[in-house]
């Protein structure tokens, strides 16, 4: 089989080679230099590298033709999957159409595809008119309609706040309101194959992705799924026409037990979520669903660890440029029973400006599991409000920012 790859995920993330056997398929690889950069160098392939600026679409197009005999296109990234339709179109290979790709990448098309189906979830205006109120009052999200990592989303306490914020927005055509949900929020990652879930598990966050986006720590841990979590992505997943491949659904679950669908996404999990879903469940997502994509027979599932397993990310996006990192780690967070790997980033390595969960990248990054979900829950609450990573000043006195 002759592949075409979209290369946007860093490849220990995918990890391609669990997925796909190189010795037996012509796997190309394409994508800007920092991301083909991750490839190993033994890895046999071809690898096609973009110019650093150039779009992904136009580049793609520019450097192959239906004539290659290009079989399948894969994109495993969120920011991917729509760019795919366009190449899979170029190539004339068949595959999920922009229409479907949109319900499950545009927040505001994805709540309308739910609409009549009995599936709570938040009110939403996409385009809210100067002048005219909001079907609602109190707190009131502002948001990418196509944003990943709550990157640009901000919470505001009253409709009218939020609607001033809309329309001061230099270009709001990409952003909707959403009226506030209170509650936990959980997530549920798992595969889909033939339009039916044939793998599952259920997390809970500690803190939310919002608030990590403003500095303060975010982790998830597994717990026991519910009859009504697993109807909920069920549901989700019938509605919306997820056919194949992994999802990442997000979801609060209400002071009074009520579910109430967040978004999805038709991709795998970020931060610890391939790794602790493997151990929990002895299922590899990524590798699992190139095998569902391509037409392939999945790999082997693993023994599952019998442990429930979660993660503990501090962010350092959000840190003073040019200031001297400061990391206050307790001793007995390494070593502590719940603790199976602990990642600290070295006080001369920078972290990224932009938003990150990746373990190499954060300044702490902590994986744990136990085979009680509410104790492996305490230990992380515990280690959020233990441990902080501050910026100081050249003469490292005065502490500017912490998470």
């Amino acid at each position: 089989m002759k592949i075409l790859v979209i290369h946007q995920v860093p490849y220990r993330k995918i990890a391609y080679d669990r997925g796909i056997d190189h010795e037996r398929h012509q796997v190309t690889y394409i994508g800007h230099p920092h991301r083909m950069a991750d490839l190993p160098p033994g890895l046999r392939c071809e690898r096609i590298v973009l110019d650093a600026e150039e779009d992904l679409v136009a580049g793609v197009r520019a450097r192959t033709s239906p004539d290659d005999g290009y079989e399948k296109v894969l994109a495993l990234s969120e920011f991917g999957i729509v760019e795919a339709c366009h190449v899979r179109r170029h190539l004339g290979i068949d595959g999920p159409g922009l229409a479907q790709v949109e319900r499950v990448r545009d927040k505001v098309r994805m709540k309308e595809a739910l609409s009549g189906s009995g599936l709570r979830h938040p009110r939403f205006v996409p385009e809210p008119v100067a002048g005219r109120p909001l079907p609602w009052q109190g707190r009131t999200v502002l948001k990418p309609r196509q944003g990943a990592s709550s990157e640009d989303v901000t919470i505001h306490e009253t409709a009218d706040d939020a609607l001033t914020a809309y329309h001061n927005l230099a270009d709001a055509s990409d952003y909707q309101l959403e009226e506030h949900i209170d509650g936990d929020i959980l997530h549920a990652d798992g595969l889909v194959a033939a339009g039916r879930i044939v793998d599952l598990a259920v997390s809970r966050y500690v803190n939310k992705p919002v608030e990590y986006a403003n500095g303060l720590p975010l982790g998830s841990h597994q717990e026991p799924v519910t009859p009504a979590q697993q109807t909920l992505a069920e549901r989700v997943v019938e509605v919306l026409g997820i056919t194949e491949g992994s999802i990442h659904l997000e979801f609060f679950e209400t002071a009074e037990g009520e579910l109430v669908f967040l978004e999805v996404a038709n991709r795998v999990g970020g931060a610890g979520v391939v790794p602790m879903h493997e151990q929990h469940t002895g299922v590899h997502l990524p590798s699992h669903e190139i095998a569902v994509r391509l037409g392939l027979e999945r790999p082997p599932v693993q023994p599952p660890s019998g442990r429930y397993h979660g993660w503990l990310a501090f962010p350092g996006h959000h840190l003073s440029p040019g200031g001297v990192r400061r990391t206050d780690l307790p001793a007995w967070v390494g070593t502590h029973p719940c603790v199976d790997r602990l990642h600290v980033l070295a006080p001369d390595q920078e972290t990224p400006r932009h938003i990150t969960y990746q373990e190499w990248e954060v300044p702490v990054f902590v994986e744990a599991s136990h085979t009680d979900a509410k104790a492996l829950r305490h230990f992380l609450e515990t280690c959020a409000r233990a441990v902080s990573v501050t910026t100081q000043r050249a003469a490292g006195t005065d502490a500017e920012e912490a998470a």
